[in-house]
C-alpha cells in the first residue's frame, strides 16, 4: 500500500506571487505542493477574518502550511481554524515582540498611514531611474515576484503586520530564519532554525537549503 501524500500549502510574502516557490521541489512520491495567492482584503477586514477566507482555499486534511514573511504571520493565523500537520514559518516573526523598533514606532505614531504605497504600482517606471547593479537587481526581483500592486492591499497589509498581537511563538510551528535578514533582524533567537548567510529572500536564493531540509522537517 502506497504512503499517503502529504499536501504542502505555500503562502508567499507580502504582495508576492507564489512563483517565489518555483525552485522549491519536494519528493513527488511523498509530497504535493499547492501555491496560495493573496486576495484583496475586504473593507476594514481583520487579519483573523482574512485568515478564515484563506482557509477556504485549503482542499485537503491535515496539511502542512508554509508561509514566508507576512505569509508566515498569516499561516500562523490560519492554523487557528484548521488542524494542521506542521506549520513552517520562514523569514518572519514568532510574535509581536520580534517586530523591529521602526515598525513598533510606526504603529504608535500612525506613521505607516503616510507611506507612499501608491508608488508600488509604478515599479516599471522606477526601474528607469535605478543606479547601481545592486539596486537594479532588486528592482528586477520586485518586477518578477510582485503580483499585488493595489494600494488598498498594501495599506491593509502593512497595518496587519505592525498591529499583529500574537504574544508568544506558536507552540507547533517550525521557525526558519536567516541571520542576515534585514527586514526582521530579531527573529533568530529562541526556538528557531538559523540559516547562516540567509537573507529575507532566502526562499528564492537559498532554495537548495530548503529542498534538502524541508522533507526531514515535515516528516520529523
Amino acid at each position: 500500500m502506497s504512503e499517503e501524500i502529504i499536501h504542502v500549502y505555500m503562502m508567499p510574502g507580502m504582495a508576492a506571487n507564489p512563483t517565489i516557490f518555483e525552485h522549491i521541489h519536494l519528493p513527488k512520491e511523498q509530497f504535493q505542493i499547492h501555491w496560495l495567492e493573496w486576495m484583496l482584503p475586504e473593507d476594514n477586514e481583520s487579519l483573523t477574518h482574512y485568515a478564515q477566507r484563506m482557509v477556504a482555499k485549503i482542499k485537503h486534511a491535515n496539511v502542512v502550511l508554509l508561509g514566508v514573511s507576512f505569509g508566515g504571520i498569516l499561516v500562523q493565523e490560519m492554523s487557528k481554524f484548521i488542524p494542521v500537520r506542521k506549520i513552517i514559518v520562514v523569514s518572519s516573526v514568532k510574535s509581536r515582540h520580534e517586530l523591529p523598533k521602526r515598525m513598533k514606532l510606526a504603529k504608535f505614531t500612525n506613521a505607516y498611514k503616510f507611506l507612499p504605497t501608491q508608488l508600488v504600482s509604478h515599479v516599471d517606471a522606477l526601474s528607469k531611474y535605478t543606479v547601481g547593479k545592486t539596486m537594479a537587481k532588486r528592482v528586477e526581483l520586485y518586477k518578477k515576484y510582485l503580483s499585488v500592486t493595489d494600494k488598498r492591499y498594501w495599506d491593509w497589509a502593512i497595518k496587519q503586520v505592525i498591529s499583529w498581537e500574537q504574544k508568544e511563538a506558536h507552540p507547533n510551528a517550525i521557525y526558519i530564519h536567516g541571520d542576515k535578514d534585514g527586514i526582521f533582524p530579531h527573529s533568530c533567537n529562541g526556538n528557531c532554525i538559523v540559516v547562516k548567510g540567509g537573507t529575507h529572500i532566502m526562499i528564492v536564493n537559498r532554495y537548495r537549503w530548503f529542498n534538502e531540509h524541508l522533507p526531514k522537517l515535515i516528516l520529523g
